[in-house]
């Protein structure tokens, strides 16, 4: 039915704007609406596949109220009633913010275009050993006589088993002793399950695994610096932790003038890494801007200070490595007579530090055997690039390339569709999947009016799969970056469904922007909040030293550190003046709608001049004024500042205990960046905002604007994977507004988004 009740007045959703649905919904989920007909509890049916209706509550039906419910709607005049606090509407008025842009209605889903049929594959079943059978393109790579092998492994083809055949496959078949084989993985957990499955099917004993070198760069790199200079290497002077790290940089920031907590140390880190990764010294650095001229002071004085402590991070293994190599040729010529056979994984991962030691250490008679898929490079920021992998046959005279192409994981119209999003990068090999079955389930797209409705039909859609049998396991939830898994994180945290989610994940509402927002709701609502306070003195270009005078003024003149704060001395003539004029609008704040609130903070109190004034808000992936865009996406929810800063508080509480003791941990629906879920797969996975400005990112578009389209493609590259983690069913969001604009839907999924 299309009528409910709400404080005696009548809520009609043939009119209600779009953008009121979620507010609806959270009212029927709190037992406010009722049946204008019969007077019992109404709930608003809100789902990815059928259109919103309102049902009765429990099993309660009755078949006269749809009916009865319609003789109401003759009764009424000019006017429509809508549900927030049941105001009217003249008929002939929409609700908008001012626009005379009329409220989109709701839309169905729609399939993806997939034209092609599925063929089953009829690959034959060859014998690559002894009980062991591949396909014919896997039974190629594993017995490959040419010197050097680059196997192209797409997803679900089967890289893992064909590596470690090949690894079995040397020692049994081609009686190559173990000690002669290197097997380097990207990760401990890798390497740790490709011994185990080496012992499990091919027989292998521990003595043979143990003394195959198999590692990570890192691991195996180490232990050869380790060998040749123990006491220079000893793991005491490594810089193990994030916060050690950290620590050497803010020490060169002090001497730079930079603010400890407005800077970005996190990614000044991440661009020094990447600097290293690419064998760029500072010396060799010309910056780009401003923020790139700090963080290059920062890894010059940062590399002075290591040195000058014998101190080492993760990057030196590699970098110090491949100079070993380089300037000690006896010891390059020892390691290239003991490794005949060089087998690696996830080849598109490599950057330029490790390509190199490998070219080094393989020199000219060794054999390498790299699988990797250019389709899946998607760690440009660590350095990474599919041109090594582009490389290869070029670098590596007399290598062949194989391709695996059977996908056993996804069904035929998600290896289709994948197909055809991959297809329009540039920068690959030519190639393409094959699907090996068919469930007839085509990719869906689904319209949610905003992030918050959409988190909504996510785990309505999740909860109504779960009571037909399937396992909360079977679910996987991707976004582009961990600000958008917010919404999703608290629709499940209000739900039965159990999930789990990165740790490493910062709660939104403890990100350095969101926290200073939130503190101008707190000092309305507390005027004494003294952390409030401190949450917002960068916000207004003050230093943390004014924190201390303000809370003794308050001691000493006994009132509010608000008030204080305008007998503070340390601050200057002209930011004392707009204190004066900002801080008795702290005031008004609480008796305001949170939204209105947070534009007077934004526009009235100085903080979108502040955002401005920060230049490039210190990180291009996710800018203060995109938290600023969705804070207040959340606050339409509420109706009083209490509210927000309540929800805002449990929410922060629960990520914390998350984080903590792991409450979420284990068989529940998995949330995720795509970046993690890379060599994941689960039988159903929504993607998240997929709309211009998420996948492709803000970033890669202004990238494309100026002629660099590489950014793009990777953003593509990303979107493949994400795609290519579903085995049966592929639901992809795409929300009719992001951040309170308009959304287009991605350019990436144009070649498979229905009209």
């Amino acid at each position: 039915m299309f009528l409910a009740k709400h404080q005696e007045h009548l809520i009609n959703l043939h009119v209600l704007p779009r953008e009121e649905y979620q507010r609806i919904y959270e009212l029927g989920q709190k037992g406010k609406l009722i049946c204008p007909v019969c007077g019992r509890l109404l709930k608003l049916l809100m789902s990815i596949t059928k259109p919103p209706m309102f049902i009765h509550t429990g099993s309660v039906t009755d078949e006269n109220c749809e009916a009865k419910s319609q003789s109401l709607l003759k009764q009424k005049d000019n006017t429509r009633e809508a549900a927030a606090g049941g105001f009217k509407l003249p008929q002939s008025r929409s609700i908008s913010d001012g626009s005379q842009t009329p409220s989109p209605k709701w839309k169905g889903p729609r399939q993806a275009k997939v034209l092609d049929s599925f063929q089953q594959a009829n690959e034959p079943s060859l014998e690559v050993m002894k009980g062991i059978t591949m396909n014919r393109a896997q039974y190629q790579a594993v017995k490959a006589e040419e010197q050097s092998v680059l196997v192209l492994a797409g997803a679900g083809s089967g890289k893992t088993r064909t590596l470690t055949a090949r690894a079995a496959y040397l020692l049994r078949e081609k009686n190559v002793p173990p000690s002669a084989i290197m097997l380097v993985t990207f990760t401990v957990k890798a390497a740790k399950e490709m011994k185990e499955r080496m012992a499990a099917l091919y027989g292998l004993t521990m003595k043979e695994l143990n003394q195959i070198v198999i590692g990570t760069f890192h691991g195996i790199f180490y232990k050869m610096l380790m060998h040749h200079d123990r006491e220079r290497w000893d793991g005491r002077n490594l810089l193990k932790w994030d916060w050690q790290r950290e620590q050497l940089i803010k020490q060169a920031g002090r001497e730079r003038g930079l603010d400890e907590k407005d800077f970005p140390y996190d990614q000044a880190l991440q661009q020094i890494s990447f600097w290293k990764n690419s064998l760029l010294e500072p010396g060799q650095i010309k910056p780009q801007d401003k923020w790139e001229e700090d963080a290059l002071f920062l890894y010059r004085r940062y590399e002075e200070s290591k040195q000058e402590n014998s101190r080492f991070d993760f990057d030196d293994m590699l970098v110090q490595c491949l100079a070993l190599l380089r300037e000690n040729p006896d010891v390059l010529e020892q390691y290239q007579h003991r490794f005949q056979h060089f087998l690696i994984d996830e080849f598109q991962d490599i950057n330029k530090v490790q390509y190199e030691i490998m070219r080094k250490m393989a020199g000219e008679d060794a054999s390498v055997f790299a699988v990797g898929d250019d389709d899946q490079s998607i760690y440009a920021f660590r350095g990474s690039d599919p041109a090594y992998l582009l490389q290869f046959e070029k670098d590596f005279p007399g290598s062949s390339a194989i391709h695996l192409s059977t996908n056993y994981r996804s069904s035929h119209a998600i290896v289709a569709s994948a197909n055809k999003v991959i297809d329009q990068n540039k920068t690959r090999y030519a190639k393409k999947m094959d699907p090996f079955f068919d469930n007839g389930k085509k990719p869906l797209f689904f319209f949610p009016y905003d992030e918050e409705e959409e988190a909504t039909l996510i785990v309505n859609d999740m909860k109504e799969k779960v009571a037909n049998g399937e396992k909360p396991s079977d679910f996987a939830v991707l976004y582009r970056t961990h600000t958008m898994g917010r919404a999703i994180f608290e629709r499940l945290s209000q739900s039965s469904l159990p999930f789990t989610v990165e740790k490493e994940s910062v709660s939104f509402y403890d990100r350095r922007m969101v926290k200073s927002l939130l503190a101008y709701l707190r000092l309305s609502v507390n005027p004494d909040d003294v952390q409030a306070l401190g949450d917002l003195l960068f916000s207004l270009f003050l230093k943390q030293s004014v924190l201390t005078e303000v809370k003794g003024i308050s001691i000493m003149e006994d009132c509010s550190v608000l008030d204080a704060l305008l007998k503070a001395n340390g601050v200057l003539a002209f930011q004392k003046k707009k204190l004066q004029e900002i801080v008795p609008l702290f005031k008004t704040l609480k008796d305001q709608p949170p939204v209105e609130a947070i534009e007077a903070v934004e526009k009235k109190m100085g903080f979108g001049d502040f955002l401005k004034k920060r230049g490039n808000e210190g990180n291009a992936m996710e800018k203060g004024s995109d938290d600023l865009k969705d804070l207040k996406v959340i606050a339409k929810k509420f109706t009083t500042a209490k509210e927000l800063l309540e929800h805002a508080d449990h929410m922060s509480a629960l990520a914390a205990s998350v984080k903590k003791d792991g409450k979420m941990e284990g068989d529940g629906v998995r949330l995720m960046t795509i970046h993690r879920a890379k060599g994941l797969e689960f039988k159903h996975v929504y993607v998240l905002e997929t709309v211009d400005g998420s996948i492709p990112h803000d970033y890669s578009l202004e990238a494309a604007r100026n002629g660099d389209f590489s950014v793009l493609e990777e953003e593509r590259r990303l979107l493949y994977v994400a795609m290519t983690r579903a085995k049966e069913e592929l639901l992809l969001s795409v929300p009719l507004y992001r951040r309170g604009r308009r959304a287009a839907p991605s350019r990436l999924l144009s070649p498979v988004l229905p009209g």
